[in-house]
């Protein structure tokens, strides 16, 4: 191997955490290749253009913008040159059968005009208690587990002081937290829904999770000017403006070893690509099952590892608006602890999820034909278990269930007016993402299974072989998965570091 080839970097995956690594790495001047199995850009962010509507297939959310943000500063350049956000109002807005519609604001005199809203003098200030309950919890995780890239228990320890040990709250579940501090049932329901993030359960989350409130109150909450898909698109042109080579329709079967150390990749043709570092951003538990095909007896070792939740995602266009939508909408179940009972513990379709509602046309017209509307639908339902493997009927009867729980609260005739549909199932989110179970978020949060810890940056097998994405810490969701690439660039330079 010649000197000048002693820092190449081949990157499985063209998904924000694997475009934020390389991104990364390429600042540095590491030299980086992406190979992407699918079509495009942007793993899970995706997209879909049909008879004039454009539907996000992935991320709808965007917070904290600071965060992509340095990717640019990196490089020396303006995101705003390359993409641009705005921010939606209200965050979201919260429906309950009883016909109760509750929005939150960022702006705390906004806020409490909602709160107002159930008739409970004071509620406002023990909700005021429970933010800054979570802005102390957001502060004690983000300048070590976040900024930090901290990866195990024992990093934890080693980071942190015996004070903050004590005050980051993992003595409660996420919902032991809220009630807490919190005692209407319409807000106990909603900040137990912030797990949503994570795609996990609230009553199996651990207390410190209710730092999510604070990652929208303190930040705000942001969309895409032109679709979030753009995002994709402005990573994409900085990675290549950086040097960074993606090869599309690029599927990687293999990663090729010697001894302890892996020298590099197999696409589907056979053709070998050799590498220095490579940095999966296909999940851990299936690179290491598909990729390297590890022995059961080590992949029984990741099994705490377990993936989040899978959605059952409908993208459905319709020839009449509904006004009554925000941009981001809620539709809670009647009995949301029945809800993450049926999903996290029996492993079950719900009977009555709590609904995830997406109108982007409230914040981009051109997302539909005039007088349309664009609507997605997300349910959280289980990933693909071996031992619950639920057909097309049942994702089918779901769908049924979702609209005409949808109709029952307010979007009157809704399935009447579909002039466009799309749906995905776990199988669907599988087959196109290589994800475990067809999990949208990586790995679920659970206190007792993992601590709410995900995957660690750098392979416990192989020196030379690192991880991004929602199965890596810090975890799923926009935002966590390009610090995550920025983690893992920081600790490829300190332990590969950049040869002249």
């Amino acid at each position: 191997m010649t000197e000048k080839n002693k820092n190449r970097v081949a990157v499985i995956g063209a998904g924000l955490g694997g475009l934020s690594v390389a991104i990364s790495l390429a600042t540095m001047g590491y030299s980086v290749e992406i190979f992407e199995k699918n079509d495009r850009v942007g793993g899970k962010l995706n997209q879909l253009k049909r008879e004039g509507f454009i539907f996000d297939l992935g991320p709808s959310i965007l917070t904290l913008p600071h965060l992509f943000r340095r990717l640019w500063e990196m490089a020396d350049k303006k995101m705003q040159d390359y993409v641009r956000f705005k921010t939606v109002t209200p965050h979201w807005r919260n429906f309950f059968e009883d016909g109760m519609v509750i929005d939150l604001y960022m702006a705390w005199e906004q806020m409490k005009s909602e709160v107002a809203k159930v008739g409970d003098d004071h509620l406002a200030q023990r909700i005021s208690d429970f933010l800054q309950y979570s802005k102390q919890q957001y502060r004690i995780i983000e300048r070590g587990y976040f900024e930090q890239g901290l990866d195990t228990k024992r990093d934890f320890t080693r980071f942190y002081d015996w004070k903050s040990l004590l005050q980051m709250d993992y003595w409660h579940t996420m919902h032991g937290g809220v009630k807490k501090r919190i005692n209407n049932k319409y807000f106990i329901d909603i900040f137990d829904y912030f797990i949503k993030y994570v795609g996990s359960s609230a009553y199996d989350a651990p207390g410190f999770m209710n730092l999510m409130p604070t990652i929208q109150f303190e930040y705000d909450l942001w969309y895409v000017e032109g679709g979030m898909y753009r995002l994709a698109e402005a990573l994409k042109l900085l990675a290549e403006e950086l040097g960074v080579r993606i090869h599309l329709h690029a599927e990687i079967t293999r990663i090729e070893r010697q001894g302890k150390r892996v020298s590099g990749l197999v696409d589907h043709f056979g053709t070998s690509h050799p590498a220095d570092i490579v940095v999966s951003n296909m999940e851990v538990i299936p690179a290491y099952e598909r990729l390297l095909e590890e022995d059961a007896c080590f992949l029984k070792t990741l099994r705490k590892f377990e993936p989040a939740c899978s959605g059952l995602v409908l993208h459905i266009g319709t020839d009449r608006p509904y006004p009554q939508l925000a941009h981001h909408n809620f539709f809670f179940s009647r009995d949301q602890k029945g809800h993450f009972h049926t999903v996290f513990k029996k492993g079950e379709i719900p009977e009555d999820p709590t609904l995830y509602v997406v109108a982007p046309g409230r914040s981009d017209p051109k997302v539909c034909p005039a007088g349309c509307d664009n609507i997605k639908i997300l349910p959280h339902i289980p990933y693909i278990h071996p031992r619950h493997k639920p057909g097309a009927e049942a994702y089918h009867a779901l769908r049924e269930r979702v609209l005409i729980k949808l109709e029952r609260m307010g979007l009157s005739d809704l399935r009447e007016h579909i002039i466009c549909e799309d749906m995905w199932t776990p199988y669907d989110i599988q087959r196109q993402y290589y994800s475990n179970g067809g999990s949208i978020y990586g790995v679920v949060a659970d206190r007792w299974k993992n601590f709410a810890l995900k995957a660690p940056k750098q392979s416990e097998r192989y020196a030379n072989l690192f991880f991004v994405g929602g199965s890596i810490n810090p975890g799923g969701g926009m935002p966590m998965v390009i610090l995550c690439g920025q983690n893992a660039a920081k600790l490829i330079a300190r332990k590969i570091p950049l040869q002249s």
